[in-house]
């Protein structure tokens, strides 16, 4: 395998991570607008609710703009898929360390987008679900 050959699949690895990292970000955002709130005040916690509202009113943005971040995550979501997708049989470089490197990157990519993808979906009950059963 050339040297360019195995820094094109690396950088390729390193847009893969960075994407699944991006991912569980936006996810998270998910949770700050619809699975905290409802958790806290689901815990008999409102003040506590209340009270975290007062002091980051922010958090009201995300509950107010749901359906954007939502949209905005899921489409993280997919392109951190599609970029694992297209990455899952490339080739690692012959050098055992880079190889090794390879590896741990791919897995852990991997299990960053799984954690994303739960995150959103935990959310997206909170957000879409839960409302309409209770």
């Amino acid at each position: 395998m050339s040297p360019t050959s195995a820094n094109h699949e690396m950088a390729s690895l390193r847009k893969t991570k960075s994407a699944s990292f991006i991912s569980l970000f936006t996810s998270g955002g998910t949770l700050i607008c619809c699975a905290l709130p409802a958790t806290l005040v689901g815990l008999g916690a409102g003040a506590a609710m209340s009270s975290l509202v007062s002091n980051v009113p922010q958090l009201v943005w995300f509950s107010e703009h749901k359906l954007g971040v939502f949209a905005f995550a899921g489409l993280m979501l997919a392109l951190s898929g599609y970029l694992q997708w297209q990455a899952r049989n490339l080739p690692c470089p012959a050098d055992a360390q880079l190889a090794a490197v390879c590896i741990r990157t791919r897995k852990t990519s991997l299990r960053v987008y799984i954690a994303s993808v739960i995150i959103f979906l935990i959310g997206g009950f909170f957000a879409f679900v839960a409302p309409l059963i209770f």
